[in-house]
Parts: structure tokens; sequence; C-alpha cells
């Protein structure tokens, strides 16, 4: 495994991330000093709980279908990457969004 290349790509990851919580946290907090009123605040915070939520949701569906996938690359013995295998795996992330946009909907 090539470590010279994932270490930046994991670097700039992180930094971004950590830019957009601060970023984030600024805003909800202008909202607050400005005297936003209670209602708005609730619905804030009440909004970032069900996104936190469908996110887990979303990534977990994901993920099952990928190590679905996995699973049968592995099945099927192939050692090589090949457009079969790239076309299952990006199959099966399409098949997890889509089973998230499904479960969404019947969860509103």
């Amino acid at each position: 495994m090539d470590y010279n290349l994932i270490l930046p790509v994991v670097l700039i990851l992180g930094i971004v991330y950590a830019i957009k919580s601060v970023v984030d946290g600024h805003t909800r907090r202008r909202i607050v000093e400005a005297r936003g009123s209670e209602e708005l605040v609730r619905s804030l915070l009440a909004g970032d709980t069900t996104k936190r939520r469908l996110a887990a949701l979303h990534w977990g569906c994901v993920m099952l279908t990928l190590a679905l996938a996995f699973g049968l690359v592995d099945l099927l013995g192939i050692d090589r990457v090949t457009p079969g295998a790239i076309a299952l795996l990006l199959g099966a992330t399409g098949l997890g969004n889509v089973m998230y946009f499904v479960l969404d909907r019947r969860l509103k």
C-alpha cells in the first residue's frame, strides 16, 4: 500500500472537515447571538439531529451494499481490477443510494 498517497488525501479531508465544523458552529453561534427566536434555534437543533440520523442511515446503506459487493468479488475469485469488478462496486454504491432514498421516503 502506498502511504505516500494516502497521507495527503487523509490530511486534506481532515482539514476540510475541520473548516466545515468551525464554519457551521460559527453560523449557529451568530444565530443565537442575534437573538433569533427560540423557535428558530429549536428547529435548527432538531434539523441537525435529523440530518445526522439520516446521514448515518445513508452511509449504512451504501457501506452494506459495498460490503456485499466486495464479498461477491471474493466469492467469484476476481483478483485483478477489471471493468466487471469496477461495475459491480459502482452498481453496489448506486444500489445503496437507491436503498437509502426508498427508506428515507418511507420514514417521512
